[in-house]
């Protein structure tokens, strides 16, 4: 099995729990500003990828107001915005092991300052890489390839801890194991990982076999 010494963490669905935050902004946005009328359900894919990758495929071309008139209605949702339970004692463990942490998001440089520092969890983070930092994104390896430039991070001493199937990719395209995050993910039958964690104490078990 092999030593990790490098894990690497997707944020949202991974670390904090944005899902309803992320896509009831985006309903809203979608209804006020282009009078769209969507389920919930038809705007699970936007989870995981960059918003500029996501409004295209809705039909919106004007990408850069939309993201910002998405990122002003999300602020209406952040009392909806939690971290997973066992995700910082999961943190702190692996920081007191001597385990380098970083985190791979598609979040923007600004979503990540107003949605996940506020929870305190930079503290454990030496490297973050967001969808500023990379030309190209998730299922695209360069966010990782990215993070392991950066990092000095040996890809066969590094796992990536995420919830969807770009997550997935990203990681076997840059020939890192990935690690789903069931506590996060909606539909694992259809994600292949070397490991799949129930909950985040989980990743120690493994850590310590």
């Amino acid at each position: 099995m092999p030593v990790y010494e490098t894990i690497i963490f997707d944020v949202d669905g991974t670390l904090i729990d944005t899902e309803t935050a992320v896509l009831s902004s985006l309903q809203k946005m979608l209804k006020i500003d282009y009078n769209l009328h969507t389920e919930l359900s038809d705007l699970a894919f936007v989870l995981g990828i960059p918003g500029a990758a996501a409004l295209p495929q809705l039909g919106i071309r004007d990408i850069a107001r939309a993201n910002e008139r998405w990122n002003r209605y999300m602020k209406e949702f952040y009392s909806s915005i939690q971290v997973f339970e066992g995700i910082a004692d999961l943190m702190s463990h692996l920081k007191n092991e001597g385990a380098v942490q970083g985190i791979v998001t598609s979040k923007t440089i600004e979503e990540l300052n107003n949605d996940f520092v506020p929870f305190g969890l930079t503290q454990y983070l030496s490297h973050i890489v967001c969808a500023d930092d990379t030309q190209r994104h998730k299922p695209n390896p360069e966010p990782l390839l990215k993070f392991l430039e950066i990092s000095n991070a040996e890809p066969a001493a590094s796992i990536y801890i995420g919830d969807t199937i770009y997550d997935y990719e990203c990681a076997r395209d840059a020939g890192v194991d990935f690690g789903l995050a069931l506590w996060g993910c909606k539909n694992h039958n259809k994600i292949p990982a070397q490991y799949k964690f129930d909950k985040p104490q989980d990743l120690i078990k493994l850590l310590k076999e």
